[in-house]
This record gives structure tokens, sequence and C-alpha cells, in this order.
């Protein structure tokens, strides 16, 4: 690294900026960190400029990074200064005319990246010969192509990223691709595996979603491994589906595919974060093997034939329900032009009645508003009680099992195609991707109670 000035605090502001200074450490140093709680020893990281100005941040030499609050640091010892190399060295992606070729679409954040153990860095890697440098056992299983439509993080992902995302899909097919693979930031990545199973339809062969929810520089990261289940899914697999592919457990034992309309992500850490709600996912996956868990899904095919409607309606949100929730919330939503509304409702999909006169003004305003339950699992079933009943004379409509989510991208695309009231309920409640079933399978609600006898032994059974 550059031993300017400005390099050698990068990030670092405030209280963390003097601390710095008074010790004569900078970023990249090699030290020897004495504070108030125990002794510290590694890599001074940089930091970014949104970070706060009170913590220095660490790598420690077991890979993980520590903030350790300035002002309890006594002494440090800088053992030396490291040179960040910030490029994987590029080798040639090996082509084979007898493997598949897979089209990797990057949207954002690191698809694969190696760490710099001399510094601490993470190095990304994304074009073909980096990512050969950074995770060669790709090169066994295809030829892969890559490209980089954006670079946001994941809770920038929006229509108009959507819609060019769905256009190169549509692209790369047509041109050749037997499959295809996106890198995604895990925030949003199951509203982007929805969006696209409306805006890509009849396609021929696999279009996975895949991502990280630890980083490269980690011990724990499930980058790669993801990575090659993804490329391994879009090339050898026979689900010709929009789905997302991550960890199974925790564990690195295999991955899941889950259908990008069933599929949530749900825990904020964990690396088996994603399942399939209200349903099994579609397969199982290891570096060896896919194991098909239904056959309820389409097949490969060997055409091109492919159709993309990418569309959205921008006007369109998500209304969670609370208690003594104020009818002013509905008015706002009327008052500001939004067309479309879904509803995530208690129970079998109510909201209290103080928000009938606003429900029933915003279907008087053409806006088009849908009930999903906030359980996820289960259907919204408005004749059951009064409150349903009522509602469904304000012109609210149930939409069936549909995630919130689900539905909520499905009625921006939808509004986008018409707002005729008969005509937005008609492609609302036809299926176009499994986002309606006609049932839940008795094995599609499985919510483990730990501590209770039963669960207890089970668990003895599979803990290894």
């Amino acid at each position: 690294m550059p031993n300017n000035r400005s390099a050698k605090y990068k990030g670092y502001r405030g209280q963390a900026l003097e601390v710095l200074k008074s010790l004569h450490i900078q970023v990249w140093s090699d030290v020897e960190l004495k504070t108030k709680e125990g002794a510290f020893e590694g890599i001074i990281l940089p930091r970014s400029e949104a970070d706060d100005d009170k913590h220095v941040v660490v790598k420690l030499k077991n890979g993980y990074n520590i903030g350790i609050l300035a002002e309890k640091i006594i002494e440090a010892k800088e053992i030396g200064v490291k040179e960040a190399i910030y490029k994987i060295p590029e080798s040639e992606f090996p082509r084979d005319p007898h493997k598949p070729n897979i089209s990797l679409l990057g949207t954002g954040g690191t698809i694969a990246s190696r760490l710099d153990y001399r510094t601490g860095a993470v190095i990304p890697a994304f074009t073909p010969g980096e990512l050969y440098g950074a995770v060669p056992e790709l090169a066994d299983i295809c030829n892969l192509k890559t490209e980089k439509l954006f670079g946001v993080f994941s809770e920038n992902m929006g229509p108009e990223q959507w819609i060019a995302t769905a256009e190169a899909i549509g692209r790369e097919i047509r041109n050749g691709a037997d499959g295809i693979v996106i890198g995604h930031g895990t925030d949003t990545m199951h509203h982007t595996a929805a969006i696209l199973s409306f805006m890509i339809q009849n396609q021929p062969v696999p279009i996975v979603m895949v991502g990280s929810q630890r980083s490269s520089d980690r011990p724990s990261s499930d980058a790669a491994l993801n990575l090659r289940h993804a490329v391994k899914a879009a090339a050898e697999s026979d689900l010709a589906e929009t789905m997302v592919c991550m960890f199974g457990p925790t564990s690195d034992q295999y991955g899941l595919l889950h259908r990008g309309t069933r599929v949530r992500k749900m825990h904020s850490s964990y690396r088996s974060t994603f399942r399939t709600i209200g349903n099994i996912p579609l397969a199982m996956i290891t570096t060896d093997s896919i194991t098909p868990l239904t056959q309820d899904y389409n097949k490969r095919r060997s055409d091109r034939n492919i159709i993309v409607d990418a569309v959205f309606e921008p006007k369109v949100t998500i209304v969670y329900y609370y208690p003594n929730m104020q009818p002013d919330i509905i008015d706002a939503l009327v008052d500001h032009g939004y067309k479309g509304i879904i509803i995530a409702g208690t129970g079998l999909g109510h909201v209290n009645k103080p928000l009938y006169p606003s429900l029933q003004r915003a279907y008087n305003a053409g806006v088009a508003v849908y009930m999903t339950v906030q359980t996820l699992w289960g259907y919204v079933q408005m004749y059951v009680y009064e409150t349903g009943r009522e509602m469904l004379q304000l012109g609210v409509i149930p939409a069936e099992n549909m995630l919130p989510e689900v539905a909520y991208v499905k009625l921006g695309w939808v509004l986008a195609h018409t707002t005729d009231p008969e005509k937005v309920k008609e492609m609302m409640l036809t299926p176009i991707a499994s986002e309606i079933t006609s049932r839940e399978p008795y094995n599609g609600y499985l919510i483990f109670q730990g501590g209770v006898p039963e669960v207890e032994v089970f668990l003895k059974k599979i803990k290894h």
C-alpha cells in the first residue's frame, strides 16, 4: 500500500484517529496492542467514512475482525506495516467444449474473494480468471462467463435493477447460456428471486441466485461453497426454475435449492438463513451430487425460448398491521398516489375496525388492496370471522398463501400491465411460479421448539 499521508489513517477520524497518531501506528500496521481489557495482536484495518470515530478495527490472527474502543488502548507496538495487494493473480479460465456454458451476473458485493494473509485484506474476485484463482473447482464444472451488471448493496436493489437483471438473463439465455448464476446480497435476495420469477417465464435453463452470509475474511465463510453449489446447479441440474442456492444446515454438509417465490431469509446471521415456506425445497446439493426433493418443477429444455416481461409499477407498498394502527397510514398512501397496498394482517388476515373507512376510501380511489398473513405459513381465510367478511365488503382481496414480499412484487408487476380491478385480480390470483399453491404439504411447516423432550431427543440424533 502507498505510504502517503492520507492513506495512513484511511477512514479514521475523531478520537480513534488521535489515538492512532499518538501511538504512531497506521492502517495496515501489524501491531501488538495492550488495552484495559487484555492484549491483542493483529492488523489495523481501514474504516468507512460513515463508521463511528471511537473504535479501532483489528483483524486478529484467527481471521476475525474486532473493534476496540480507542480510549481503552494503553500501548501499541508496531511489528511492521503490510503491503495490501488488491488483485488476485489471474489465470486463463480453462475452456472445454464438452462442458456447459454458464453466465455469472453480478449485482453487487463480492461473489468470491481470497484473504491476503499478509495484510488481512479481502481481495475481491469476479472475472473468470480471478474466480479461477479464488475457486479453481469451478473449472471442473463449466465454462464461465461473467458480467457485472451493477454494484449495489442488496437493500438498494429495486425496479431499475430488477428490470436490468431480467433483460440480461434473457439475453444470455438466447445467446446460448446453459444456466445463469446471479450473485446477490442476501438481505433482499428473496425479493429479487420472486420478481424474477414473474419477469422471466418459460425459461429453458436454471436461474440460480447465490450470496454469502459471512464474508471471505472469516474462517466460517460460506461464499466459496455456495458459489460452487450454485454453479453446479446451473450447469448440471434439471430444474429450469428461478431458485436461491444457500447452505442447508448451518454446517457445510449440503446446500438447498429453494423456489424463488417460496423462499425467505429467516435469520440475520446463520449460514442456514434461507428456508422454503409452506413447502419443501426443490433439491439438496453437494459438490458431488444434486438430489431432487420433489418432482414438482419445470424441467430443463434444449430450446432457447424464453419470455422476458420486465415491468414494474413502483407505487406499491407493504403495510404490516399492528394493534392500534391508525387510519392515517392508509390515507397517506392514497393521498400520495399509491396504486397497490399489500397488508400483512394478523391471524387469518385481519386488521382493526378503525381502518375500515380508510380501506373503503382506498377502494373508491381505485387502489388495489390485497391481504396476506404475517404468520408467513398458512392461507388468508377472510370468510371465517366477521372482521374478514367485513373487509371483503370493503374490497380487500385475500392473496391465498402468497408470502407478503412475494405478493408485493407480484402486485407491482401486475399493475405495470393493467389497473383494471378485475384484470388485476385475475392476474394476482392466477399462479405463475407456485407463489400460490392448492395445499401445503404436511412437512411444509416445521418449527421445532428447543427444550421440550421430544425435540431434544430428535436433536441428539442429528447433532454431530
